[in-house]
């Protein structure tokens, strides 16, 4: 036979004999310690489990000689396995009615506490639906002050705009007359300048008539 074969199955025949007297003593408790109890027995059902498929796994990778009378094997300890499950879940069966006969008492003593508690629970209910439609209102009064609001800043930002643009006109012509006032003070002074030198001019051939009548 294997030698690791061997391993897995002293391994479960152990957890096999403590999963069977932890039921035993399982029935026998109470509340959280059969609780606590039931957890263990599952933990060490999982153990087991994963025992049988490392003893499939290995006696499979045998040769057929043996392999036919370790599956043989196998099969009395998943049958073994499947007892206590059953085992457990009568167990934990029965520690549900227990349960479910405590609540039962427990409900009848607490149902006046719980409709208590369920007519306060509406009124603070309706008192929060109240403060909700309040504040829907106060939202959407604000929506529409804020809509407004928009409103103006933009006929406002459309009138800065085109104030923006006259003054913007009114440079261009400004700019436009300066220019204009600029040519015509140019002209003048030319106007000037040639208006002298003509004068000069005449003044000059005066002179120069009157030296030659007088010289004679």
């Amino acid at each position: 036979m294997s030698a690791v074969f061997e391993g897995y199955e002293r391994q479960y025949c152990e957890l096999s004999s403590n999963l069977s007297r932890q039921c035993s003593a399982a029935s026998s408790l109470d509340g959280e310690q059969k609780k606590q109890k039931i957890s263990e027995i599952k933990a060490g059902m999982d153990d087991g489990d994963t025992l049988i498929r490392k003893m499939e796994l290995e006696a499979r990778s045998l040769q057929a000689s043996m392999k036919a009378s370790l599956l043989v094997k196998l099969r009395e300890y998943k049958t073994d396995l499947n007892n206590l499950k059953s085992e457990l879940k009568r167990i934990t069966s029965a520690a549900n009615n227990n349960k479910d006969e405590l609540l039962e008492l427990g409900q009848a003593d607490t149902l006046a506490d719980h409709r208590g508690r369920l007519v306060m629970s509406t009124e603070r209910l309706n008192q929060s639906s109240e403060r909700i439609k309040e504040s829907r209102r106060s939202m959407l009064e604000t929506e529409e002050l804020g809509a407004a609001i928009l409103q103006d800043l933009h006929q406002q930002r459309q009138s800065l705009l085109h104030a923006h643009n006259t003054l913007h006109g009114v440079d261009d012509n400004i700019d436009k007359s300066k220019k204009i006032l600029t040519a015509i003070s140019r002209r003048m002074s030319r106007n000037k300048w040639i208006l002298g030198s003509f004068m000069a001019a005449i003044v000059l051939a005066i002179i120069v008539i009157l030296t030659i009548k007088l010289s004679r």
